[in-house]
């Protein structure tokens, strides 16, 4: 499963892990995608939407 929102193309960032000496290390930071159908354009579509996206997608 690829972690990207097909509505608004969000995705998998990355950044540091910082332990307690301050030492980092590279991380990754994936998006809350859920497998919900959706109404897109008239038509019932399924598929990975961030959870921010569920508030305003009209759900079917």
């Amino acid at each position: 499963m690829s972690r990207v929102c097909t509505v608004c193309g969000k995705g998998q960032t990355t950044g540091n892990n910082v332990s307690h000496s301050k030492r980092r290390t590279r991380r990754t930071f994936k998006a809350n995608v859920q497998k919900v159908s959706y109404v897109n354009e008239g038509k019932v579509v399924t598929g990975y939407v961030c959870t921010r996206c569920l508030k305003t997608v009209e759900r079917a």
